[in-house]
């Protein structure tokens, strides 16, 4: 997306660009949508170093232009971890001019030219899977998504939608995360099933030592139960004039 023509050691690196443009987001749904997005990946790809799930940071694209800044974006092919102090700001020319595979933008209470500008930004850029998220859209689907088919981008429909490249589809259903019930997205397999988030997973682990505890608990019962049956099996013999243990 570079559109001159720099010598690498002319461009600037991620260290001495701005990491932040300092404006907060327009509200929470931008920050815990994409952030539940990349925790679940996180799970799912744990010993994967092929990816990078940027939340709310930067993509510069050509050292005279400012970052564009997208809610949540994935890139395949790119290391995982650059070093301890992690990523500032995702640089094309430092990711070998690799693109989002996938962007997301949500929606806030105003527009913010996804549906125009940012759209033919990224459709240029070369993200090929291009997610709106709106809560707020009464007469269309919360979902608009878009596949980049010869430089231009073509509505995908379905809940969840499929993503062969990175063989993960992306849908959105009711659910609860950090206490909050309402309509969330996820990641599912191709079988259309819903891959767990890691609250369900710790949840899950949880009731499954209780389901434990409680087997152990009832067999120890059984066991006290049955000791209790042969105590007064053997003070009836003993009142018989019977020896228990010769009977």
């Amino acid at each position: 997306m570079l559109k001159k023509y720099y010598p690498w050691q002319c461009l600037p690196s991620s260290e001495e660009l701005p990491d932040s443009d300092d404006t907060p987001v327009d509200n929470e749904l931008q920050d815990l949508m994409p952030s539940l997005l990349k925790m679940i990946l996180a799970s799912l790809w744990k010993d994967r170093m092929d990816w990078f799930f940027g939340v709310d940071m930067g993509i510069y694209y050509d050292p005279e232009e400012p970052a564009i800044v997208p809610d949540g974006f994935l890139s395949i092919g790119v290391e995982r971890i650059v070093d301890e102090e992690l990523r500032l700001s995702y640089v094309l020319w430092e990711e070998n001019n690799i693109p989002p595979i996938f962007v997301l933008e949500v929606v806030s209470r105003r527009y913010r030219g996804e549906y125009s500008r940012k759209k033919a930004f990224y459709a240029e850029l070369g993200v090929l899977y291009y997610f709106i998220y709106s809560s707020r859209r009464r007469r269309k689907p919360p979902i608009e998504a878009y596949k980049l088919v010869n430089g231009e981008y073509v509505p995908l429909m379905g809940n969840p939608i499929w993503l062969p490249e990175i063989n993960l589809g992306i849908g959105r259903e009711r659910g609860t995360h950090q206490g909050i019930t309402r309509e969330w997205l996820y990641w599912y397999d191709q079988a259309g099933q819903r891959y767990p988030t890691p609250e369900e997973r710790v949840e899950e682990a949880e009731q499954r030592v209780e389901e434990a505890e409680q087997r152990v608990e009832e067999a120890e019962q059984r066991a006290e139960q049955a000791e209790q049956r042969a105590a007064r099996l053997a003070a009836q013999l003993q009142a018989l004039g019977l020896d228990p243990d010769n009977v």
